[in-house]
């Protein structure tokens, strides 16, 4: 009797996931899930868990749901917690596996993992590698992945010229039957972390993320036939408060509850009727560099994290991380970043800048922070991202941002500065609540560090036009 088991890490969703899309139909049909022990292990450089709450718990609601969504097929779902190769290999030895079916991710970890799981089983158990959750896969991609262009415009332009993007795939109406002798079952999130079972947003984040599948539909329902923000997008993106300004569809194509093609079929379905804008555009072209980031990391496996090992937090990074640098605009940023685990991605780009062009900090640890913290980590666009404002790697080009002119900016009245620390809504909207030390030095002392190179730039903003209301 055939037993195949569909080993899924990053593709919580049973529609257009190609680990469910059987050429032969197994007689039994295993789903399992196993969350790597070390992950909830603090690290040595940053004394935190790789994977924090917020995220673990959006983690733990996408495999709920995706159970009972097997259930519904005739199926189910295990949950194991340990190593993953030494998991997937027992049960398939001690059960007599055909097949193990598993997604090509792009994290260095996961390739690893797939490597020594193969090297395990020794050709004994056939074990296939399957392209999801991205728009091209390896045939339709429109350059070979050790050819990758080292920028994303390049990119951009031969996947738009030559580009083939597939239909997502039906979701199975029925699979295989569970096989008796195999467990089956979800742990209580509590007995494996409490302090992600315990987890909530803060609500000043004026937006919650829920796990799975259903609720990844229901936002992308949301954002382009409820709230129409297709219409908008290009304008909004920029804004820091609110709940539709942004499409927040990152934390469910991160984890697999939706796919890339389904978010591409649903925009142009949706173009179909309204017809194409630069606002629905910006939301493929964004798709667009998920894709290069994932297969940019594909090419480059361990390089994409640097080649030395991860430095030991400092004083300056924990001021950075606990938002005490005493600059409004970053502190802001980090405050939402703990209290939801979510930034916009001009908060995102501003707090790595800062960190890293300003302070002189590590990269690395930026991004080892934004790992632990945010819902919507995804191994191939955060640390990409991060790479790409340190203007290390595959783009070494200098990308500083100057914090006070890009608050002013975005955040002219002070707004998201006051949102995330109420104390300075005594000051005067505009410029004093972002440079609260020039206002007040004794209540509000200047920031921890001003390189000297910062200050000189900071003596030479222009002076604010009022904004409107």
């Amino acid at each position: 009797m055939s037993l195949c088991i569909v080993w899924l890490r990053h593709d919580l969703r049973l529609a257009d996931n190609p680990l469910f899309a059987f050429d032969r139909m197994p007689e039994n049909l295993v789903c399992l899930h196993v969350l790597d022990r070390q992950w909830l292990s603090p690290t040595p450089a940053l004394g935190v868990p790789r994977v924090g709450p917020a995220r673990l718990k959006f983690i733990w609601q996408s495999l709920m749901a995706l159970r009972g969504e097997l259930l519904k097929r005739g199926s189910d779902l295990l949950i194991r917690v340990g190593d993953p190769v030494d998991e997937v290999a027992s049960l398939a030895e001690c059960h007599g596996a055909s097949e193990i079916r598993v997604r090509r991710d792009a994290g260095h970890d996961e390739m690893r993992d797939v490597r020594t799981l193969r090297t395990r089983l020794d050709g004994r158990i056939r074990l296939s590698e399957h392209d999801s959750g991205t728009l091209f896969d390896t045939l339709t991609l429109p350059v070979d992945v050790e050819s990758l262009p080292p920028t994303f415009s390049a990119f951009r332009r031969r996947a738009e010229r030559n580009g083939s993007i597939n239909d997502p795939l039906l979701a199975p109406v029925t699979l295989p039957p569970w096989p008796d002798a195999v467990s089956r079952g979800l742990p209580a999130l509590r007995g494996v972390c409490q302090y992600a079972a315990a987890w909530k947003t803060d609500p000043r984040g004026q937006f919650h993320f829920e796990g799975g599948e259903a609720a990844g539909h229901e936002r992308l329902e949301h954002v382009l036939w409820q709230s129409r923000l297709a219409m908008r997008y290009k304008q909004t993106r920029n804004r820091l408060l609110g709940a539709d300004f942004s499409t927040r569809l990152s934390a469910w194509l991160a984890h697999g509850c939706l796919s890339a093609r389904q978010v591409h079929q649903a925009v142009r379905q949706w173009e179909a009727e309204h017809g194409p804008n630069e606002s629905s555009y910006w939301i493929i072209f964004e798709l667009l560099w998920r894709d290069y980031f994932h297969w940019a990391a594909r090419q480059e496996g361990s390089g994409l994290f640097g080649r030395r090992e991860l430095p030991t937090a400092d004083a300056t990074f924990r001021c950075w991380a606990e938002g005490r640098t005493g600059v409004p605009f970053i502190d802001a940023a980090m405050h939402e970043l703990a209290a939801t685990g979510w930034l916009s991605n001009r908060a995102r780009q501003n707090v790595a800048s800062y960190f890293v062009k300003d302070l002189g900090g590590d990269w690395r640890l930026g991004a080892a922070w934004f790992e632990h913290c945010l819902v919507d980590f995804d191994v191939a666009s955060n640390w990409g991202n991060w790479r790409y404002v340190a203007g290390v790697g595959r783009d070494t080009r200098d990308r500083w941002f100057h914090v006070l002119r890009q608050a002013e900016q975005y955040d002219p009245w002070g707004r998201y500065v006051t949102h995330w620390q109420p104390s300075l809504r005594a000051l005067p909207a505009g410029r004093a609540r972002h440079q609260p030390w020039r206002v007040d030095p004794d209540r509000y002392p200047p920031p921890i560090m001003i390189p000297k190179a910062w200050e000189d730039r900071l003596l030479a903003i222009h002076e604010a036009v009022e904004p409107d209301e």
